[in-house]
């Protein structure tokens, strides 16, 4: 099996980000995102709630990464995480990348003392990755709506 590596991606990274989002369409079945500018990249990397891992493969070429968000929350309660997305190149799955993507997660939480983390599956296969990965099904299920102003913002 080729082997990879996992690596939080910090400030400088930008670079790796944007090597990501060239390839993006192969990690998830979603639309392609806006072109991603250095500055972008960078003001993204440098939030300290924002966690971003990336697996690598030998030649340092992303093969899976995965974003999640530190929650902070009004009343004073314990931190969570909102384990936004996880997405590993077709020709990489099931090879234990998006399992060792989680595995980091899980290791920043404890590190930083974080013991809640809360993930919205969007189809039957994440479901199922997420169940294997420990998560279980919350019964407080709610629905995702969203709403864009006319011109982009508010």
């Amino acid at each position: 099996m080729t082997s990879f590596t996992v690596r939080r991606l910090g400030p400088d990274d930008g670079a790796a980000l944007e090597r990501l989002a060239q390839d993006e369409t192969d990690f998830t079945d979603e639309l392609p995102s806006p072109p991603l500018t250095p500055d972008a990249a960078r003001a993204y990397l440098s939030d300290p709630g924002v966690w971003h891992w990336h697996a690598e493969d030998a030649g340092g070429d992303p093969v899976g990464f995965l974003m999640a968000y530190v929650h902070r929350r009004r009343h004073g309660e314990p931190l969570d995480v909102m384990f936004e997305e996880i997405g590993v190149r077709e020709s990489w799955r099931r090879r234990g990348v998006g399992r060792a993507l989680v595995d980091a997660l899980h290791a920043q939480m404890r590190t930083q003392g974080i013991g809640s983390v809360w993930v919205a599956a969007d189809s039957d296969d994440a479901r199922a990755f997420y169940e294997a990965c420990g998560y279980e099904l919350d019964e407080l299920q709610g629905v995702i709506l969203s709403r864009t102003g006319d011109d982009g913002a508010y």
